[in-house]
């Protein structure tokens, strides 16, 4: 069985996956991560992210991977570990761009489609329901205001030890959702059939409840 979350930055995709995988027992796979992944290698090897030929290029002979260490993902670019190094806002907004180069989007694409080979698996993203996996079982979309989605932002960062500033973080979110969902290649949107949810007031246990809630009754006796 395959579940997709999709949904704009700071939406909880990624918390709510990771619980809701957990609660079914099922794979999780963070491909906003993967496509960090690429763009922090495109930084390290200093391309001209403007260029798509030279991005193209230089993505030909990358090797992303994931791998579980005590329960968590790693995500690792030709055999670095560069799990602690992705999620700063320069990459982050890197990937928001380079996400609709086509060159990218086959690469990861091919191995998110892989990846949920004879796996019961949870995907969250921007376009999993509507592009990477069309046919899956359960899609939701989930999103929040822009205002709480900063906030939540924030607060990763704090924990993480790193600074910055709401405004800055806020108009990032801002320009990242007007980036995903103007793009010409597989914009951000919910699929036609995928459940809405708004998280802004809810809490984690609450979302998952929601989400648990609509996998159908035929698949929830297999599960």
């Amino acid at each position: 069985m395959i579940i997709t979350i999709d949904g704009p930055a700071g939406s909880g995709k990624s918390t709510i996956a990771r619980h809701v995988a957990k609660t079914l027992d099922f794979t999780y796979v963070d491909t906003g991560a993967m496509y960090r992944a690429v763009a922090w290698g495109l930084v390290r090897d200093k391309v001209d992210t403007d260029n798509l030929e030279a991005v193209s290029s230089a993505i030909t002979d990358y090797s992303v991977s994931i791998t579980s260490v005590d329960g968590q993902q790693h995500f690792s670019l030709d055999g670095q570990d560069i799990t602690d190094f992705i999620r700063t806002e320069e990459v982050s907004r890197l990937a928001s761009k380079t996400s609709a180069y086509p060159a990218v989007r086959h690469l990861l694409v091919k191995l998110q489609r892989k990846l949920a080979e004879n796996t019961d698996t949870v995907f969250e993203g921007r376009d999993m329901g509507t592009v990477v996996f069309p046919e899956a079982e359960l899609k939701v979309f989930l999103t929040a205001t822009p205002e709480e989605r900063a906030k939540r932002r924030l607060k990763d960062l704090e924990k993480a030890g790193s600074k910055a500033s709401f405004e800055e973080i806020l108009a990032s979110i801002n320009q990242r959702d007007a980036n995903d969902s103007s793009r010409e290649m597989s914009p951000m949107r919910p699929a036609d059939d995928a459940h809405l949810l708004d998280t802004s007031t809810l809490s984690i246990e609450q979302v998952t409840e929601k989400i648990l809630s609509f996998i159908p009754n035929n698949k929830k006796e297999v599960l």
